[in-house]
């Protein structure tokens, strides 16, 4: 499973995950800090790679040109680098099936922090 990590979430996500995904990367590691979300969606698309975000550009990118890439958006608001992998963790397995399903392009993920 090859994740591609934008720039709203930190580098060391990758330090965390699992081996079902040793393919993955971060923006930041690809040469593509700051870049467009466009030139990141191209990227990932090339690449094979899985967008994971939170941020709804890609969303909307996906809308408009289709997908290869998939996105997984986190739609939980800002948490710590632990509390995503924890996230992604815990839907790994539907994660999986995601990708492998050609019916979807986006797979997004709300969650409501305690308190809120």
């Amino acid at each position: 499973m090859n994740l591609l990590f934008d720039q709203n979430i930190s580098s060391r996500i990758l330090k965390l995950l699992p081996a079902q995904t040793a393919g993955s990367s971060h923006v930041k590691f690809e040469g593509l800090t700051n870049a467009h979300d466009r030139l990141v969606w191209e990227y990932a698309k090339k690449n094979n790679f899985t967008i994971v975000t939170q941020d709804s550009d890609f969303n909307d990118l996906t809308t408009l040109l289709g997908f290869p890439p998939k996105i997984i958006w986190i739609r939980t608001g800002n948490l710590k680098t632990a509390a995503i992998h924890q996230i992604i963790a815990q839907h790994l397995e539907e994660i999986g099936d995601f990708i492998n399903d050609s019916t979807y392009g986006c797979f997004e993920i709300t969650q409501i922090s305690p308190g809120r």
